[in-house]
């Protein structure tokens, strides 16, 4: 056992042996790995080895994608079989919103280039003989899809990783890891004691219990999976032996399940309600190779689903049953990433479809750990999305819920029900009133839309136009004719002071922070490359005091980002202000005449200006107004500490009938975003893109010297752009609109694809934001774009078609 090592992966599963070639493969070839036991007896031996390319997430559908091309040149390279049957995947559909489903998938299919084939139900038995296509409307066909033998794919990348120079040691317990004062990591083993700059956790059903070693709390909970494996069927043995070719991987989406052949029969493997989680306080130390009892009668519906569309299973008897642990996040994808609040920390945890995901998720950490920025968008995955809410019944929660909806339909309007509401803020309940329809984000409750009197409030969730588009609408229209209230509580808020501070944030942002006591200015945050982020609303509070908003999704990304690269010398602090300030916004063109009467400063233009901020009070609570908001009308964003804000909110609607006050949900905020061509971190603005190319050119300030990603940003310029960002009006489409990675055509060619989409109320018009090739993102050009399977004609327009002056915003 080496005493040093540059890094050290933990878990010798699929997840970290991947991990451990990938730094292999970028050059760091005294990295070793570290595994309890024998590499695969975690999770990895008893998985099915299914590789679904299928995936709605633009992130994680680009790390399946490199898995499976890794996996087909792997034998190759190592001289080694992975035991790859590419047999293709059949998805099955028996309603039309299934089918939506598919259609809005094989637009994310197109944009990251995974061949998709759409089959009628006659052509599903053409593939698939010995299913029956009763009931089918159709289906979809992935024919680089099939599965691969998880152990023989481990040992695989195990040997290409020894070959560069890297090493692994089985049978090696980590009893410890601890940071000396230098940053370096210090692994306790039974086998001796390693220090390393980079320590990677890939410890599957142990997440909980190594992030414990360092104070951290993983969210990732185990959850039983148990799949069928049949005895032989003569009528799949006589297939063999008359030479035709195995049959795909079948899922039938509807009855949650996949099947394939298996050694002459089949493996059936449910997603079924109920499946407990496991390993709640972590497994057994000296676990290995380990299975629970199984419990068949918990499966039947799903097997009886079987039996009605592929008969022949009902003639075969049960071989074996495995039932073993799967890890799971709270929203089914995994966490791949720099831990929050630890340097060098990394996590590639919650792996629910491990073997799919190992090697793309092990290629773009190398990338991360070597070159300090993955090359793909990883936010999907990235760890910090969940915050310090995920205790562990939370998790226990949100995982068995995971685990159901494997194969439920994933509409972009979803909300899941488990474990709410947590995070309420304290006009949950008069916005309950109000007829809000509340949503989830970051643990937090906020009001997605509100149903007017006689209108059942609950969600109508779909792929095209749903029961809320109306009076989302509605709101949209009262925001802009009147004044409307929205609950933006769940922001981040921080406070960035010392004699450093000024210094500090230059350094990080690449735009000049307000000069002026009370100014507000938008900033970004880059990486190292020349991409976004993180994106802020700053307010100098004084000469070293900075009020720091961002999105409230990204609140431990965005607060770990800033602790990480602030100095140690104790120049600058940090203060977390998130649970402590509560935000109300007020947007419309009554606001003024609303807020002046209860209001303790002056509303006017002259006195308070657009873009800055002032310490006043709404009826007797002290509030910080900043006047901005993120939907194009006069207005103000109301910070106030959380415990005011009932008070604040009863004194806001005490008059509000006078002036047409009426609340608005997050769904009618995001309508109104577009129409100002307002970006969002993570579609608009991302890593993958330049700066530039999110257009955001005035939100750099080169001349001010350097900042992070200023220079490697000048030559991504110069290189010259790949994408370009562009507002574009969709014309034609009456029942559907864009949601997001539709795909952007031009003389048949895909030339970009939306990051976003949906109706604008204020212009009557059904708008998308999109990247496409530089040429072609000038006003007016024409363009086709996929909604749902149709190609409608899209046009470019100007930059913030609604109020292009800003002359609303500033009235």
């Amino acid at each position: 056992m080496p005493t040093t090592a540059r890094a050290v992966v933990i878990g010798g599963g699929v997840v970290g042996v991947s991990t451990l070639y990938h730094l292999a493969k970028k050059g760091w070839t005294d990295a070793i790995l570290i595994e309890r036991k024998e590499l695969t007896s975690g999770s990895t031996w008893h998985a099915a080895g299914l590789l679904p390319l299928f995936n709605m997430s633009y992130s994680v559908g680009q790390l399946h994608k490199y898995s499976v091309e890794l996996y087909g040149r792997l034998g190759a390279e190592v001289g080694m079989d992975v035991g790859l049957s590419t047999v293709s995947n059949i998805r099955l559909a028996t309603n039309q919103d299934r089918m939506d489903e598919y259609h809005q998938y094989a637009g994310v299919a197109q944009t990251i280039g995974v061949d998709v084939e759409f089959l009628t139900p006659d052509e599903v038995v053409e593939h698939w003989p010995l299913a029956v296509k009763d009931d089918l409307v159709g289906a979809i066909r992935h024919p680089n899809d099939g599965y691969v033998q998880p152990a023989d794919l481990t040992q695989a990348l195990a040997r290409g990783a020894r070959s560069m120079g890297a090493k692994i040691h089985r049978y090696t317990t980590v009893l410890g890891i601890s940071q000396a004062a230098n940053g370096e990591w210090v692994i306790e083993t039974d086998k001796g004691t390693v220090t390393c700059e980079h320590v990677i956790s890939c410890t599957g059903n142990f997440a909980r219990q190594t992030g414990q070693m360092v104070g951290l709390k993983v969210p990732v909970m185990p959850v039983e999976h148990q799949f069928i494996v049949s005895e032989p069927h003569p009528a799949i043995l006589e297939r063999r032996e008359k030479g035709l070719p195995e049959m795909g991987v079948l899922r039938e989406s509807d009855g949650s399940w996949y099947m394939r052949e298996e050694a002459g029969g089949l493996l059936l493997g449910p997603y079924e309600v109920g499946a407990p989680a496991c390993y709640v306080d972590g497994p057994d130390p000296q676990s290995e190779y380990e299975l629970f009892q199984e419990d068949v009668e918990r499966l039947m519906p799903h097997i009886e689903s079987a039996f009605r569309r592929v008969p022949i299973f009902e003639e075969v008897g049960i071989k074996k049953v495995y039932n073993g642990a799967i890890a799971y996040t709270p929203d089914g994808n995994p966490i791949v990433g720099p831990a929050w609040d630890k340097k060098n920390f990394w996590l590639n945890e919650g792996h629910s479809f491990g073997i799919t995901a190992a090697g793309g998720a092990g290629w773009q950490l190398a990338e991360w750990i070597v070159e300090g920025t993955p090359t793909v968008d990883m936010l999907g995955v990235d760890p910090r999305r969940f915050g310090d809410y995920t205790t562990k019944s939370f998790l226990i929660e949100k995982g068995e819920e995971a685990y159901a909806n494997v194969f439920t339909v994933h509409y972009p309007d979803e909300e899941r029900e488990a474990a709410r509401p947590l995070r309420t803020s304290p006009c949950y309940d008069r916005m309950k009133e109000k007829g809000a329809v509340f949503g989830q984000l970051f643990g937090w409750e906020r009001p997605n839309w509100f149903a007017p009197e006689g209108v059942p409030q609950e969600d109508d969730w779909s792929f095209r136009r749903s029961a809320w588009f109306e009076h989302v609408g509605n709101e949209c229209r009262n925001v802009a004719e009147n004044v409307g209230l929205l609950d933006m509580t769940a922001f981040a808020k921080a406070r960035v002071s010392g004699p450093g501070a000024e210094a500090f944030l230059d350094r990080i942002l690449a735009n000049r922070l307000p000069k002026k006591i009370g100014r507000v200015g938008l900033l970004h945050g880059l990486t190292p490359q020349g991409g976004v982020h993180s994106e802020f609303t700053i307010q100098r509070e004084g000469p070293d005091q900075f009020y720091l908003v961002s999105a409230g999704a990204w609140q431990r990304l965005d607060h770990d980002w800033l602790k990480k690269q602030m100095p140690t010398d104790g120049s600058v602090q940090f203060e977390n202000l998130t649970g402590a300030m509560g935000v109300l916004v007020v947007a419309g063109p009554k606001a003024r005449d609303l807020l002046q009467p209860i209001c303790g400063a002056d509303l006017s233009n002259e006195a308070f200006p657009w873009l800055t901020g002032q310490e006043t009070s709404i009826g007797l609570a002290p509030v910080k107004l900043l006047r901005v908001n993120f939907v194009g009308e006069l207005g103000w964003e109301i910070h106030h500490p959380i415990e005011y804000q009932n008070h604040i909110f009863d004194a806001i609607f005490k008059n509000g009938d006078a002036h047409g006050l009426k609340p608005f949900g997050i769904r009618a905020m995001n309508n109104l975003r577009l129409e100002k061509s307002y970006r969002l971190t993570g579609t608009e603005m991302s890593i993958e893109y330049s700066a530039y190319e999110s257009g955001l050119d005035r939100f750099i300030a080169l001349k001010k010297g350097d900042f992070v990603g200023r220079d490697n940003l000048i030559a991504w310029q110069e290189r010259g752009a790949n994408n370009a960002f562009a507002t574009l009006e969709v014309i034609g489409n009456e029942d559907a609109d864009v949601i997001g990675n539709n795909p952007i055509y031009a003389n048949g060619e895909v030339v970009g694809r939306a990051t976003g989409g949906g109706y604008g109320f204020r212009l009557n018009k059904s708008l998308a934001l999109a990247m496409v090739r530089p040429d072609l993102a000038k006003e007016g050009q024409e363009l086709e774009i996929d909604i749902l399977g149709q190609r409608y004609k899209a046009v470019v327009l100007p930059e913030s078609p609604y109020d292009p002056d800003n002359e609303r915003l500033r009235s």
